[in-house]
């Protein structure tokens, strides 16, 4: 289903730049295939359509709304648990496949821009852009309880090959990060509907996570 969804989204986004509807097909089976691994337990499509979903919420504030758009395909396409290179190497795959199919180099420059900030989720400038997509790929934060327990069980299973005690540990300084800025949102949209819930899901992980309480995945 999730597929079938992500086709027809994938498609329409890139009608308006005139692209070969064969390339158009490659382009977006290549997508799929990345996203749908065995390994994609949280960084798969489903996430796309989650991302893509907020960024459409927000399509009245956007400057370059192709470019969020793009970003949210392509920001994860490599995705390799153990690597520290992962969104360099995912903006170099979009620049590439981009100028491909000659999407205007502002746009490009923008996903490439977008898809680095991803990186660290810090926003080191004034651009609604990377604040509306920051937010969209963090939306999952704020989610029910019963959401956000199946995104961390996720990124577990992303992180099999570490001890439960090395995930733990490493799980828990990623969380504090969050919940020790200011504020994780940096939209008022997303900020004013996702904060409260967001912080107490962090909060409520980190306590189990201390407590030792990961279930075997």
């Amino acid at each position: 289903m999730d597929t079938a969804i992500a086709s027809t989204k994938f498609h329409s986004l890139l009608a308006p730049f005139g692209v070969n509807p064969v390339i158009n097909q490659e382009i977006f089976t290549a997508i799929a295939t990345a996203y749908s691994g065995a390994d994609r337990h949280y960084h798969n499509l489903t996430h796309i359509l989650q991302v893509l979903q907020i960024i459409n919420s927000m399509r009245p504030q956007a400057e370059n709304p192709a470019a969020l758009e793009f970003s949210a395909w392509f920001h994860d396409i490599i995705y390799d648990p153990k690597a520290k290179d992962n969104e360099e190497k995912s903006a170099e795959y979009a620049t590439n496949i981009l100028k491909l199919i000659k999407i205007p180099s502002a746009t490009i420059d923008k996903v490439a821009k977008i898809i680095l900030a991803t990186k660290t989720h810090q926003a080191t400038e004034n651009d609604i852009d990377i604040y509306i997509f920051l937010d969209a790929d963090l939306s999952i934060l704020g989610a029910s309880s019963w959401e956000y327990h199946i995104y961390n069980r996720g990124i577990r299973k992303e992180y099999s090959w570490l001890s439960e005690a090395e995930y733990r540990w490493g799980r828990i300084q990623v969380l504090q990060k969050f919940i020790e800025g200011e504020r994780i949102y940096l939209t008022d949209q997303i900020f004013d509907a996702r904060e409260i819930k967001a912080r107490q899901n962090i909060q409520t992980e980190i306590e189990s996570l201390s407590a030792g309480n990961i279930k075997k995945i």
